[in-house]
């Protein structure tokens, strides 16, 4: 690989994955081998292959600083790399262990695009990144968790108008289903609806499909392929409509005709429509913060820490933070694999109730 090669350009590197797949001589096998292409394409997530691309960028800069070619993939030249990343600079911050290792994999991943392996066991890795981790490792920084009164506040400075209604709908539905916020925004209003989609909803009473245990109101439910691979997550309907998740999306899909393809969408201008391009993640980072603030939430921290306190997984900690119920069922509506992950997301739990040094006659 060349140095020209390592510094493509974003565009060039998102093809990276389907470069692998060669397009073969025979011409019946073309279309077959386009779709494999598709395949290696989605192997990663876009926020995933995004970061990686950066993180490569960013290897490829200081190799071109230090007059250095990054192949063949040389562990010494990494291990300096990584030494190097926690030196910091005027104006910059070294990077927290959790980014360099992230870092890493990106470097890793890249080099696997082009054939070539970089092994992180060597000693100049692996070694070096065992120090980093002694000295400058530190618990992971989390963001404030919004509880349900405080969703309230948030919801009611919301504008009455087309994003208005959106934007009530997204925070209702991603603290109710305790969602990350790519999960939020990658819901369609159905199953197969469009290509981009990672999960899709379906709506159970009050207007929707019929519910079929006597006394249950229904609500909704979602169907996402997250993280840790396809789950189903129920939303019950509230005591309020003004608060509750399924009626809120119910008015934004009525009120803004969504009824196929992308279930949160940008809105063209100001009242002037839905548009049919789907909102990105990063939407819902911004609207936790801004509510947040104008809520007035930490307001014993300046106002750039309570910008950074919040994000989309505010919403997800919101949750299990105040659900009242037992542990393992807060685990299963995130969607985690340990209890150990869920209590992370605990910001307020009841601590101690397992006492074992009385359970062990001291």
């Amino acid at each position: 690989m060349s140095e020209e090669t390592a510094t493509s350009s974003p565009d060039e590197d998102v093809q990276t994955d389907a470069r692998l797949i060669e397009r073969p001589a025979a011409p019946h096998l073309a279309a077959l081998s386009e779709k494999a292409r598709d395949y290696a394409r989605n192997a990663r997530s876009e926020n995933t292959r995004r970061a990686y691309e950066a993180d490569w960028r960013q290897f490829a800069a200081w190799l071109r600083r230090q007059g250095l070619d990054p192949l063949p993939p040389d562990p010494q030249t990494v291990g300096l790399y990584l030494a190097a990343c926690m030196e910091g600079a005027p104006g910059r911050e070294p990077l927290s262990v959790a980014s360099l290792e992230r870092r890493l994999s990106g470097i890793c991943w890249h080099y696997r695009q082009r054939g070539e392996r970089l092994d992180v066991g060597d000693p100049h890795i692996a070694t070096v990144l065992a120090g980093i981790r002694r000295a400058h490792g530190r618990p992971p920084v989390q963001k404030e968790a919004i509880f349900a009164d405080e969703l309230l506040v948030m919801l009611s400075l919301l504008d009455m108008d087309l994003r208005g209604l959106r934007d009530r709908a997204i925070l209702a539905i991603g603290f109710a289903g305790g969602l990350r916020r790519s999960e939020i925004v990658g819901l369609d209003c159905g199953p197969g609806q469009t290509e981009d989609g990672t999960g899709w909803v379906e709506i159970f009473g009050a207007g929707g499909a019929d519910v079929s245990s006597a006394g249950n109101e229904g609500g909704a439910l979602l169907t996402i392929n997250g993280k840790t691979g396809w789950r189903e997550v129920e939303i019950g309907r509230g005591s309020r409509p003004e608060t509750c998740p399924v009626a809120l999306l119910e008015t934004w899909m009525r009120l803004g005709r969504v009824n196929h393809g992308p279930l949160f969408r940008r809105i063209a201008s100001k009242n002037a429509g839905v548009s049919a391009e789907r909102l990105t993640d990063k939407h819902v980072a911004r609207l936790v913060q801004k509510t947040a603030l104008a809520a007035g939430i930490r307001g014993d921290l300046s106002e750039g820490e309570r910008k950074r306190a919040f994000a989309g997984h505010s919403l997800r900690a919101g949750l299990a933070s105040s659900a009242q119920i037992e542990e393992a069922h807060v685990q299963k509506h995130l969607g985690h694999a340990s209890a150990e992950m869920t209590r992370r997301y605990q910001r307020k739990r009841d601590r101690f109730k397992v006492n074992l040094t009385k359970a062990a006659g001291l």
